[in-house]
């Protein structure tokens, strides 16, 4: 007998379609491997985008025509309500979920120019909250360049970031962040023209936009502020040894340290003391190049030591992936650009490795089945957004692993694991194997979760398909829960069945909603 009803169902749990085709009935739309999945509302591409970015693009679209799309999104959920993505905006830039803050800027430009007055108001308010360095002010000045000019909301806005700052956060930020992206301090203060709340504001603006001659000698400088801009003219003409006692007593930073000292271990040494989390990470390998970070030296036992604090990495909004990349970077021996090559100490790699674990929170066991599994096609071989060194399946391996057996362990370092994985073969995605081997050995499983781009398309079934039937051949109201991995339009979790979530992200905030996912009770 010929068994139509495996082409042909009105219960969707028993049907099977190849994932290049779209399931009967469904509300499915290609994707860009030539499968069939669901589209994402634009709340979710705009959740996406504000966490992975579009830059780099992803294996099938460009960086032009993936950015494109997003902003389409952010449009359309600008006239839907403008005052929400004002909302999202800010609470993803302050929570640190995002690896990078840039996607944010944009959004928050977009809002700025094309919202309704209601929602351009709540965009200029919120600057300061999403822009919290002078780097940031500029990524924004730039995006909101290609939208609007400068009108008096711009102007005014800007002027608050400068003039709501005490002078010694607004000389740190001028010293510090003192020009980006074609713009310079200079530039954002002769354009907003704000009115100088004190006399030591006045004399800060003065300097930012006419330099240190303007100022020097002046009254209003008669500050530990003044001091402080006095002392980082006064390096270009010491020497290393007398730039590190200055650089100590004034807690400068690397960005007011003229280049021709930053040679010398003395000077990263005294930098090194107070220098940010992130900052430090970001630096491990030039302190390495100088001969700063040597086996037993006192520099490395303080790295280690602000490497294993908890508390530090999290007031530090320091990201699971920056940690990943700095790793994998530090580990080489080698920057991503450049010729710079210096010798990795062990007891850094060691410490880098636990401080990607301490980068997350603390998770609630749920006590349930749980079966991860890592989407480890040619796709997922694409950078992640922003980061051209990390591909996604490297960035995701702290969380699981593919159908195919890995032999990791919770002792195994995150360098191997990455190294072990990054060398899996790969093929044509078929995100629905974890629930057909499931099913196949009859395996209990509460929830699946898979991390992919959902650019499925080699199965013999839809992942949505498979799980119906697991659940209903095996008794158990499983779950699906789908990580994005890139910011494009598509999911493979159907948006009508309550037991699939789509998440995106891979910070703090993604273990803890996965595991509430895993607590809460489907109806079948």
């Amino acid at each position: 007998m010929l068994d139509f009803t495996k082409h042909v169902s009105t219960r969707l749990r028993l049907l099977s379609t190849p994932q290049a085709e779209p399931i009967p009935g469904s509300t499915q739309i290609p994707n860009s491997a030539g499968g069939y999945a669901w589209a994402v509302d634009h709340w979710t591409r705009l959740d996406r985008f504000l966490v992975l970015g579009a830059e780099g693009g992803t294996f099938y679209v460009g960086e032009r025509e993936l950015t494109r799309e997003s902003a389409s999104a952010v449009i359309t959920a600008l006239a839907e309500d403008g005052a929400r993505v004002v909302r999202r905006t800010v609470e993803i830039s302050e929570s640190g979920r995002a690896p990078k803050n840039d996607p944010a800027l944009f959004v928050l430009a977009m809002a700025a120019a094309l919202g309704d007055d209601a929602t351009r108001a709540a965009a200029l308010a919120a600057l300061g909250r999403v822009a919290r360095t002078g780097t940031h002010l500029f990524h924004f000045l730039r995006y909101a360049k290609a939208f609007r000019g400068w009108g008096r909301g711009v102007r005014s806005a800007v002027a608050r970031w400068y003039t709501e700052r005490s002078p010694n956060d607004l000389v740190y930020q001028l010293l510090k962040y003192q020009a980006r992206d074609g713009w310079a301090h200079r530039d954002a203060l002769r354009l907003a023209h704000p009115k100088a709340p004190s006399s030591e504001h006045d004399a800060l603006f003065r300097f930012a936009t006419r330099g240190w001659e303007a100022v020097a000698g002046s009254p209003a400088l008669r500050t530990d502020v003044g001091a402080r801009l006095e002392a980082v003219q006064a390096l270009r003409h010491m020497s290393p040894v007398e730039a590190g006692r200055v650089i100590r007593v004034y807690r400068l930073t690397r960005e007011m340290v003229p280049t021709e000292l930053l040679v010398h271990p003395v000077v990263w040494d005294a930098l090194l003391e107070r220098m940010p989390l992130g900052a430090m990470i970001r630096n491990l390998g030039v302190m390495s190049k100088v001969g700063l970070l040597v086996p037993d030296a006192d520099a490395t036992r303080t790295v280690v030591a602000r490497l294993g604090d908890r508390g530090a990495i999290r007031r530090a909004r320091i990201h699971p992936l920056a940690v990943l990349a700095a790793l994998k970077t530090y580990a080489q021996g080698r920057g991503m650009k450049g010729q710079g090559t210096w010798t990795p100490v062990a007891p850094v790699i060691d410490a880098l490795d636990g401080a990607f674990y301490l980068a997350f929170g603390n998770v609630e066991p749920t006590g349930k089945r749980t079966m991860l599994a890592l989407d480890v096609s040619g796709s997922m071989g694409s950078p992640v957004h922003g980061m051209p060194y990390l591909s996604c399946r490297e960035a995701y391996i702290g969380l699981g692993s593919g159908l195919t057996p890995l032999t990791i362990s919770p002792r195994q370092r995150l360098d191997d694991v990455v190294n072990q994985t990054s060398h899996l073969p790969f093929g044509g995605t078929d995100c629905a194997l974890p629930m057909v081997e499931a099913l196949k050995h009859r395996w209990a499983v509460d929830t699946f979760v898979v991390y992919t781009d959902s650019e499925t398309w080699a199965g013999a079934v839809h992942p949505a398909q498979a799980l119906r039937q697991y659940r209903e051949r095996m008794g158990i109201a499983a779950k699906l829960v789908v990580v994005a991995m890139a910011s494009n339009g598509f999911t493979i979790a159907d948006p009508d069945d309550a037991g699939m979530l789509d998440v995106v992200g891979f910070d703090t905030a993604t273990p803890q909603v996965i595991s509430a996912a895993l607590r809460a009770a489907v109806t079948r």
